[in-house]
């Protein structure tokens, strides 16, 4: 029988790989189907990458969708293992950054990063990754 298999909870996905240099620097590269980064700092997230946008009670807007990408991808990482937690933090307050860069409003971007920090710990934990499902 031919099965698929799949994984739920996402929203968005890319249709240009995405760059960005970042302060976050692993000792070696990490390399995965659509996400690397680099020792000097590169993030690259590949064309066809999908996450779910922001996250929590809150509204989809265009100054939240790249900081959203980037958490997304980097708690990824955590996830997997390839980053620490203690890395958290840093995704955490990269994520303000980038909302304010694009825009956000000072007030929201800092209601964005103590939601994090305070509901994002599960998130970041590898026991929840997403589950892979077969059908049929």
């Amino acid at each position: 029988m031919n099965c698929i298999s799949y994984k739920k909870g996402y929203k968005y996905q890319l249709t240009e790989t995405y760059r960005l240099k970042i302060g976050i620097r692993p000792l070696q590269h990490i390399l995965t189907t659509y996400i690397d980064l680099t020792p000097i700092g590169w993030l690259i997230v590949r064309k066809g990458y999908a996450w779910d946008g922001p996250s929590g009670p809150t509204i989809d807007t265009l100054n939240f969708m790249r900081g959203s990408l980037v958490h997304d991808a980097l708690y990824q990482l955590i996830r997997q293992g390839f980053l620490k937690k203690e890395h958290r933090e840093p995704i955490d307050k990269l994520l303000k950054e980038i909302c304010l860069a694009d825009g956000m409003s000072k007030l929201r971007a800092s209601w964005v990063y103590n939601a994090v920090r305070i509901g994002g710990e599960s998130a970041a934990d590898p026991a929840n990754k997403k589950k892979v499902i077969k059908a049929p």
